[in-house]
């Protein structure tokens, strides 16, 4: 069951003459325990990207056969893979707008001249969407139902459970195809805006599919090693680490790593802590990209001094398809417990080559600069691979809270955490 909840605020800073809610999703035919248990078995069962033959003469080509060999050896020696950017890709699902496949072609109508708000919801299980419109510019107003500073841009990325508002102005008697292709190049989502029922335009073709680099790890990193591996006394939410009061920039000092072991088959030595990176397959496309950097929000944060600081870490172990928080899966954790009113600075550290969107229940995470200032309010914060970024949360609402990863078979293989307010 999926729906898109509008409210509307008493007095609107951003007007338009018609508004489309665009709700981005993914499906499939096949069981969802099926393809839990198929992951679980091998985590690459549905990546049909792999580098080829092919691929090797061409990078050959390009690069010399020594820097080609070099890097395949790095990624063998690691075992890992550089094209491995969707756990379950287009193989798998097809990609919906509004319910309708792209070949059913959903359409919002407008009028020449009008301005439209369109309202870009990604309610899907595993994707993420990269949406552009071509021939429109997009001005992105509103962010997780946040109004922002507005900003034109080309494209954006969506991860699951974010939301993304946006002003076009179509000036022309003519109709103009949004394109939602998934992060992994597997496939896409399409749908038209026209002035008429039954018009449509043209659909570009998928971007070229992206593969990892080192600028993707931008640290040294320890693989998974024959040692006996310790879960003992490493909850950071039971356990938080010492923080600092105020917003002083915390987001830059860097957490100790995580120990590899059985669960967790990389660490990062040294994570990036920027936020204008648009993401892997966005960067110097050609297109202005919407990236955290630019996302301001234009209300004042609820959360201002912090007084406590957690420090966790996005960890995993590709082969095993286990995923979890420092280490621990949900069934081997304790819950995170936070105090009523207590404003508490969350760290996130990414030890992963996958890109993670986070979603605590409950509460606003207010996402800082990486010198510590207020940037957004979100509800879900996307963290790209071996990043590290902060958010603060004012623990405003008693209760017990779901904390995860809102990729779901992420979320049911153990990055789950519960907080508990009281």
């Amino acid at each position: 069951m999926y729906g898109a909840i509008v409210i509307e605020p008493h007095q609107p800073r951003f007007k338009a003459d018609r508004e489309h809610v665009v709700l981005l999703s993914d499906w499939s035919d096949s069981d969802p325990e099926r393809i839990y248990a198929n992951l679980k078995k091998r985590s690459d069962y549905y990546n049909f990207g792999k580098n080829t033959l092919g691929d090797f003469a061409r990078d050959a080509r390009q690069r010399g056969l020594g820097a080609t060999l070099d890097e395949r050896r790095m990624w063998n020696q690691m075992r890992m893979d550089a094209t491995d950017l969707a756990d379950v890709s287009g193989y798998a699902y097809t990609y919906l707008m509004n319910g309708a496949t792209p070949v059913s072609n959903w359409t919002g109508l407008f009028s020449r001249g009008e301005m439209l708000r369109l309202r870009f919801i990604n309610g899907s299980a595993m994707t993420f969407f990269d949406v552009r419109i071509p021939g429109l510019k997009l001005g992105v107003v509103a962010i997780d139902g946040q109004d922002v500073e507005p900003i034109g841009v080309d494209e954006f990325r969506l991860g699951p459970a974010e939301v993304c508002d946006v002003l076009v102005a179509p000036s022309d008697d003519r109709a103009y195809t949004i394109f939602a292709q998934a992060m992994d190049r597997s496939g896409y989502a399409r749908g038209t805006l026209a002035p008429r029922a039954g018009m449509s335009a043209e659909i570009p073709p998928l971007d070229p599919r992206p593969r990892l680099t080192m600028r993707d790890m931008m640290g040294e990193m320890k693989m998974d090693m024959p040692m006996q591996h310790s879960t003992h006394g490493m909850d950071h939410g039971a356990m938080p680490m010492k923080g600092s009061e105020g917003s002083c920039g915390a987001s830059m000092h860097m957490p100790p790593p995580l120990q590899t072991g059985p669960g967790v088959d990389m660490t990062v030595a040294t994570p990036r802590t920027n936020l204008d990176d648009p993401g892997i397959g966005l960067r110097d496309n050609g297109r202005r990209v919407l990236s955290y950097a630019d996302m301001k929000t234009l209300d004042a944060p609820i959360s201002i001094d912090t007084q406590r600081e957690i420090t966790l870490h996005l960890s995993g172990h590709m082969q095993r398809y286990v995923w979890s928080f420092d280490g621990l899966k949900h069934s081997q954790s304790e819950p995170i417990r936070l105090h009523h009113g207590e404003r508490v600075r969350f760290t996130l550290v990414n030890d992963t080559m996958m890109t993670h969107p986070i979603h605590l229940h409950g509460m606003w995470s207010e996402l800082e600069t990486p010198q510590g200032d207020f940037l957004s309010r979100k509800h879900t914060v996307v963290v790209q691979p071996a990043q590290q970024l902060s958010y603060r949360v004012n623990a405003d609402a008693l209760g017990r809270w779901a904390f995860h990863c809102h990729l779901l078979y992420h979320m049911e293989a153990g990055m789950f955490r519960e907080v508990v307010v009281a």
